[in-house]
């Protein structure tokens, strides 16, 4: 079994979750990406949320939110991913940036647009009434 090790940014307003969809794919994924060799998990976050989004985070007001794992999209059989989430009540610019083509604030209606590990995601904050 292989596991692909990502981070992702818990960014919540209006009840809606920040969600961006790459370059040629057809599904969403909460903001983040893979950490760097010697990165923590805060680092890797800050790093890929400022490539991605345009956005510097203070990885100090990072509050680790929980980790869900599934199988990873548009890999094989058997390739899951961790998904390592990360809140911050911060606020900032969004702006597509990098391979990003669209943001988007998703709401749980829109879980069949998002991949199999974010959608536990939406499942979790559907159940704790921060997404709607």
């Amino acid at each position: 079994m292989t596991m692909i090790d990502k981070l992702a940014l818990v960014y919540i307003e209006n009840r809606k979750i920040l969600a961006a969809r790459s370059r040629g794919r057809d599904v969403y994924y909460v903001p983040g990406g893979k950490r760097e060799a010697g990165e923590s998990d805060e680092q890797a976050l800050v790093r890929e949320v400022l490539e991605e989004l345009s956005v510097l985070l203070n990885p100090d007001a990072l509050q680790f939110y929980g980790e869900f794992r599934a199988q990873a999209h548009g890999q094989p059989e058997g390739v899951l991913v961790r998904l390592r989430c990360y809140a911050t009540a911060e606020r900032g610019e969004v702006s597509a940036a990098a391979e990003i083509e669209e943001v988007a604030w998703l709401s749980y209606a829109d879980r069949p647009k998002v991949s199999l590990a974010t959608q536990l995601l939406f499942d979790d904050l559907a159940e704790k009434g921060l997404i709607s």
